[in-house]
């Protein structure tokens, strides 16, 4: 598609465009007269404010890629005249009458071109900073009474003064405060709060003074008063309120309060625990709920034995054995007034006949990110080949799946049996559980399926953005949380009004309703000066941001990282937490509070977390503070661009960072160190014996950084203080994340082959020991590692295109490819494409997500 001609008035802007086909990647360089625009190097250019010298102007674009330059035909701007018109008053100011110390607004409605400018005059004098198109008044006094107020509306084309429009001030008056409704006598029991309520009337409004005993009580000014809990020693006590005004006081009769001691009741079983069945080696989970006077005390039994510990209403079995088949449990509810025993729950523990028992709960298996599932026995070097293994079937789905499919294992479903689940989410907003072995061609069983949309609302649509097209509803993956039986989901709808609303979602693994009182919506503020901030605080617009990383979950916690959509701003960088029990918000973090942009986008993968409990994530294109304050840390608190490391407890805190040399200008030309996400190796010992803790990640700039976890190496504009830096053996920029299996680290940039680095005495290879024979174009591609312990490792990447690929290749030397796709004769496991999608490998089956569907690939009957 070339450019097109465009014609618009002075002042206004004009964008061009052209669409190009190619061997990516592809650059452009648009011109103006034949003459490079800096800065013009996209697929559309959009002109500054034009003036009339501009008319006539010819642009056009250069296109090129490794094979050569194209150059598009030239589109013409034409540039006319603005159009002006006088101002008119249309709705003329109108007098107001108002009480002395009221305010009083006057209003004008005026047309005109250009757009009208405002200024107020009180007596034909301007009043300072009345420039609207609406004026209010400072609080009123008499002798503000019969002063004449109107407008001067004004533009380039001519003025025009509005009628004037008269304040009349009335004289309030006043009145004594007198008591309509007096406290009355309450009566509690210990340990609760009494109310006391007066209502009065006076002008002015009167004031309020709540006395104990006669004695003023500190703070309580209101018209109702609320004790703290009560104590025995409050009983008999008086409360009464003196109500006042400038016009006089009023003293309230006295109420008494009477505290009851309460009266002691036995305990009661009012939800008896509920049988259970589980599968060999997972939890059982067995609860009671119980009514009687506090302190209730509990102690559950196994076969009518005591469990030590087991002292909580709720009681959670260890790993379970085929031998607890059978057992029966209950528990024995106690206070001083009495004790009873709960009723019998019998515990089922099924075995399962599976080639695997793994559980894929979170984004690349762990939260290192290594993406390898070291649990997989079914696929090997000598069964995955084009006449053993290829595409088994398809589960069809209502929208684009851009989120890693995650898998459980043996899943206990009411009424459906023990099955091996596949979750599922899409940009249509709708979360799926398949029957993970039920997939035959086209055929599949759905478990369940549920909507995260609420009544009148539908997906949101691309907010104008390709990254994530035509709809946004789930993008992000989410993550699974067995012991809780929940799946944990962020989701984005659009109201009927027009509004974007976020909600973080909790929902049952067997039946797909929702938990813990869920969902919520997502909100967020935070103190700064930052981009769309407003009295000092920078706050979170659902409209501008997408949840685009994967989830994390650590203990008891959920967290959540926002980019935007493309660089639409005003915008800034989030992080926020969420309680797993009860999905309330914990804790808020901003990366560029006092600045702008700082989207975290890491390709669709997730913030890595080592077991010490800290989280590392990378941050793309954004404000940072050059200077450092003496912990070496941003002054300003913006670190765009930063490969960070924060806390998980509450509140959220950023601890260490690493950031380039040149990070300021890499931001301003758009090379993201964000573009990509991290990986954590496993414990590496170095040359010394020292035990290390690294972190690996690269964006845009093709550079392979290395990260001491414990010192990530923060910023210095001299140098780059990386742990280990390699240039030069990425081809192109990293839109994915590496991966980690067995001792080396494999990397899928843009325009490359997948390579393998070994890792040893805790520094990677400056050069890779092996790589793939083919290349792989934008976005490069993201590594999955299947292997049985450390043998017949497989390492698994999806080649983007509109027929996408999968490749298999030997993990030990990739230039053995094991399978592709494309080898099978008609097309048999041909599927489509979708942009950042990685492969996930459980139970002898490799998942894939696509426009429409998850394609499953497995051994061949």
């Amino acid at each position: 598609m070339q450019p097109v001609s465009q014609t618009v008035s002075v002042g206004q802007s004009a964008t061009f465009s052209v669409a190009a086909t190619g061997s990516a990647p592809l650059t452009y360089q648009w011109r103006k007269n034949g003459v490079n625009m800096s800065g013009a190097a996209n697929a559309s250019y959009t002109t500054p404010a034009v003036t009339s010298a501009d008319s006539g102007a010819r642009f056009d674009v250069l296109v090129s890629n490794a094979m050569g330059t194209a150059s598009s035909t030239a589109a013409t701007l034409t540039v006319s005249a603005a159009a002006t018109a006088a101002p008119q008053i249309t709705s003329q100011p109108v007098n107001q009458t108002v009480s002395t110390g009221q305010v009083a607004t006057f209003s004008v409605v005026a047309t005109g071109a250009p757009t009208p400018t405002y200024q107020w005059q009180k007596n034909s004098v301007k009043i300072g900073g009345a420039t609207g198109a609406s004026y209010t008044t400072p609080a009123t006094t008499a002798a503000d009474s019969g002063a004449k107020f109107g407008v001067v509306v004004s533009n380039s084309a001519g003025s025009v003064t509005s009628n004037s429009a008269t304040l009349t001030v009335n004289t309030a008056t006043s009145a004594a405060p007198k008591i309509t409704t007096q406290p009355a006598n309450q009566a509690v029991t210990t340990g609760q709060t009494a109310t006391f309520s007066v209502v009065a009337t006076g002008t002015p409004a009167p004031a309020y003074q709540w006395r104990k005993n006669s004695a003023n009580i500190s703070g309580a000014t209101s018209p109702s008063y609320t004790t703290p809990a009560t104590t025995l020693g409050d009983n008999g006590a008086k409360f009464d309120v003196v109500v006042s005004n400038s016009a006089g006081t009023v003293t309230s009769a006295a109420a008494m309060l009477t505290v009851n001691t309460p009266t002691a009741s036995a305990p009661k079983v009012t939800t008896q625990p509920g049988s259970q069945t589980v599968n060999v080696g997972q939890a059982a989970t067995f609860t009671v709920v119980a009514s009687g006077s506090a302190t209730l005390s509990y102690q559950w039994q196994k076969n009518a034995v005591n469990i030590s510990g087991a002292n909580s209403s709720t009681y959670i079995t260890p790993a379970t054995v085929a031998g607890d088949t059978g057992a029966t449990f209950d528990v024995v509810v106690s206070n001083s007034a009495g004790t009873v025993t709960s009723n019998n729950a019998t515990l089922t523990v099924n075995v399962v006949s599976s080639t695997s028992n793994v559980d894929v709960v979170t984004y690349h298996y762990d939260n290192l990110r290594t993406g390898q599932n070291t649990k997989e026995t079914t696929l090997t070097h000598a069964n995955v080949t084009q006449a053993k293994f290829g595409k088994i079937g398809s589960f069809a789905v209502d929208g684009k799946v851009d989120a890693q499919p995650l898998y459980l294992s043996g899943l206990a479903i009411p009424n459906q049996g023990t099955k091996n689940v596949l979750y599922v989410v899409t940009e249509h907003d709708t979360v799926y559980a398949f029957d993970a072995d039920s997939v035959n061609g086209t055929t599949s069983t759905k478990l369940w399926s549920a909507s995260m949309l609420a009544s009148g609302e539908t997906s949101s649509d691309d907010r104008g953005c390709g990254q994530v097209t035509p709809e946004i509803g789930i993008t992000s993956t989410p993550v699974i949380d067995r012991s809780r039986n929940a799946i944990y989901v962020v989701a984005v709808s659009k109201t009927s009004s027009g509004s974007y609303i976020h909600r973080i979602h909790a929902l049952n693994l067997t039946t797909g309703a929702e938990l813990f009182g869920g969902p919520t919506i997502v909100t967020a503020e935070y103190s700064g000066s930052g981009a769309g901030s407003s009295n000092g605080k920078v706050t979170f617009d659902p409209k501008l941001y997408n949840e685009r990383p994967g989830l994390l979950q650590i203990g008891n916690t959920i967290y959540t990282t926002w980019g935007s959509h493309c660089d639409a701003g005003p915008y800034t960088s989030w992080v926020m937490s969420y309680n797993a029990d009860s999905l309330q918000q914990l804790s808020v973090l901003n990366l560029t509070p006092n600045g702008s942009e700082g989207g975290i986008w890491m390709a669709g993968a997730a913030p890595a977390a080592d077991a010490a409990g800290n989280i590392y994530f990378i941050i793309g294109n954004g404000d940072f503070g050059t200077t450092l304050d003496t912990k070496g840390f941003p002054a300003n608190g913006n670190c765009g661009n930063c490969f960070a490391k924060v806390s998980s407890t509450v509140p959220l805190t950023l601890l260490d960072y690493f950031a380039t040399s040149n990070t300021v200008s890499e931001s301003n030309a758009d090379t993201d160190f964000g573009s990509g996400g991290p990986v954590l190796i496993p414990d590496v010992v170095d040359g010394t014996g020292n035990t290390r803790h690294l972190a690996v990640g690269s964006g845009k700039d093709t550079t392979i950084f290395v990260l001491d976890r414990d010192n990530m190496g923060k910023f210095d504009s001299s140098k780059n203080n990386a742990y280990q830096q390699i240039n030069g053996q990425l081809a192109g920029g990293v839109w994915a994340k590496p991966s980690y299996f067995n001792g080396a680290v494999y990397y899928g940039s843009v325009g490359d082959a997948i390579k393998a680095f070994p890792v040893s005495a805790a520094k990677l290879a400056t050069s890779p020991s092996s790589h793939t024979g083919n290349t792989f174009g934008y976005p490069g591609a993201t590594p999955s590692i299947s292997a049985n312990g450390t043998s017949d490792g497989i390492v698994w990447v999806v080649e983007n295109g509109g027929t996408a690929v999968l490749h298999a290749y030997d993990a030990t030397n990739l230039a053995t490819e094991l399978y592709n796709s494309n080898q099978a004769a008609n097309n048999r496991d041909h599927f489509n494409g979708n942009k950042y999608i990685t492969a996930m490998v459980a139970n002898g089956k490799v998942f894939v997500g696509s426009t429409n569907s998850v394609a499953a690939f497995g051994l061949l009957p």
